[in-house]
């Protein structure tokens, strides 16, 4: 059959909308890709001091009156991550590292006083672990980076969100609690002797969320907690999630305090959909309109 100039131009038409329907979703998730892979690159400031036992670089940079030790991993829009109470760099689960550091670039900094990090006269506690986490972002350079907090981490990127929320986007606060007194008890007697831990434990006693404020917390924030935790429990997160307005909790059933341990995989799952989705929607006001559920867009 001869088709007419007209014809043909309609059926052209119509593939190139077929084609643009089945492939937009590839193409705006390229793009996505590519827009955090063209991230600029954060390059390494201070000193060299060793290698990781993965070879990898391991430096440390003087900020806020102490030298911090720490690992750039991957590549991507930056994230840092803030270890818990008795831990270093180096107690990351790989899966873990392994899957974010695909699509972010990791500063994987070590506790004041841990690891490759210095400690100095000053009492700790999580206004001043703050402090080294912002001092070590501006010797860096990085205005502004996603943040994941483990433990006694977590409770410092609550102390980031509400002091320095301007330098963060989304945060990932895993297994924290909004009192610290209780979790010194839930501690004694299950954290190593050592000096510098036994200072962590003293500043976690005097921890208390200043729940009032939560509610002013616009960062996008994901709760993620085992329902077994003994050591913070969930009403923690609980509480955190129905205060911070669009906040996500995600709650692994059987995990302990050491969830992303035992099922690094899927925590890594739930992070990167986190991280990875933009569930802020602006919509017109409409009243008046129908609740019936719209017709379905191609």
């Amino acid at each position: 059959m001869l088709l007419s100039g007209g014809d043909s131009t309609r059926r052209k038409v119509i593939r190139m909308a077929t084609l643009t329907r089945l492939f937009a979703p590839g193409i705006v998730a390229l793009l996505l890709t590519a827009t955090s892979a063209l991230a600029d690159p954060v390059a390494p400031v201070g000193k060299a001091i060793g290698r990781d036992p993965q070879g990898r670089a391991i430096y440390q940079v003087n900020a806020n009156g102490i030298s911090i030790g720490y690992k750039l991993i991957g590549s991507g829009a930056p994230m840092v991550m803030i270890m818990g109470l008795g831990g270093t760099a180096e107690n990351w689960p790989p899966q873990v590292v392994d899957a974010l550091s695909k699509n972010y670039q990791l500063i994987l900094p070590d506790n004041r006083g841990m690891g490759h990090t210095t400690a100095n006269d000053t009492p700790f506690s999580y206004p001043l672990f703050a402090a080294d986490v912002i001092g070590l972002l501006d010797a860096l350079g990085v205005k502004r980076s996603h943040v994941l907090g483990y433990s006694m981490g977590s409770t410092i990127t609550q102390q980031l969100l509400l002091q320095y929320p301007d330098r963060f986007n989304k945060a990932l606060i895993h297994a924290t609690s909004t009192d610290g007194s209780n979790v010194a008890k839930a501690l004694h007697g299950r954290v190593p002797s050592d000096p510098i831990v036994a200072r962590q434990v003293e500043a976690t006693t005097h921890w208390k969320t200043p729940l009032d404020k939560l509610p002013s917390i616009a960062n996008q924030v994901m709760l993620v907690v085992g329902t077994a935790d003994n050591v913070v429990g969930t009403e923690s997160s609980k509480t955190l999630a129905s205060a911070i307005p669009g906040a996500w909790l995600v709650q692994f059933k059987g995990a302990t305090h050491h969830l992303m341990y035992e099922a690094p995989d899927g925590f890594s799952a739930a992070a990167l959909t986190f991280f990875e989705t933009d569930e802020t929607v602006t919509v017109k006001p409409q009243p008046d309109a129908s609740v019936v559920p719209p017709a379905g867009r191609p």
